[in-house]
């Protein structure tokens, strides 16, 4: 099962995971969430993602949901993934931005595919779940 690691502004991460819990009735298992506040120092918010990392690596693979390319979660995250086996982990480590709920909803769901599975099933729910309502679809 790969690991999930939500690194957003705060408190999105921490509000992400709150839905995955009121949604499955527990935090699931292997799924960490930190909040990135504003003005804390990148090393310290790179150590606290590191750290989450750890907590839920069984060895295969980390994934990481940011919520804007470009802002500080991300650049954290990225920083991680570009390590590759200098970070200690010993498993691939993917990130993704963008995130949303039905992305969030299609990892935990499929948590027990592979890592390049689990990536293709949070890009198509991501994406699938952004939709315009109340208007006609013009053919």
């Amino acid at each position: 099962m790969a690991g999930i690691v939500i690194v957003a502004h705060t408190p999105l991460a921490s509000a992400m995971l709150g839905f995955a819990e009121h949604t499955f009735g527990v935090v699931p298992e292997r799924v960490r969430a930190v909040d990135i506040p504003p003005y804390e120092d990148i090393k310290v918010s790179f150590d606290r993602v590191l750290k989450a990392a750890y907590g839920v690596n069984t060895g295969n693979g980390v994934l990481i949901l940011t919520d804007v390319m470009g802002a500080t979660p991300a650049n954290v995250a990225s920083k991680l993934e570009a390590l590759g086996p200098l970070s200690g982990l010993n498993v691939p480590v993917v990130v993704l931005a963008g995130l949303n709920l039905p992305m969030l909803m299609r990892c935990i769901n499929h948590r027990a595919e592979s890592l390049e599975e689990l990536v293709k099933k949070a890009l198509a729910g991501g994406q699938n779940g952004i939709l315009r309502l109340g208007a006609k679809v013009k053919e």
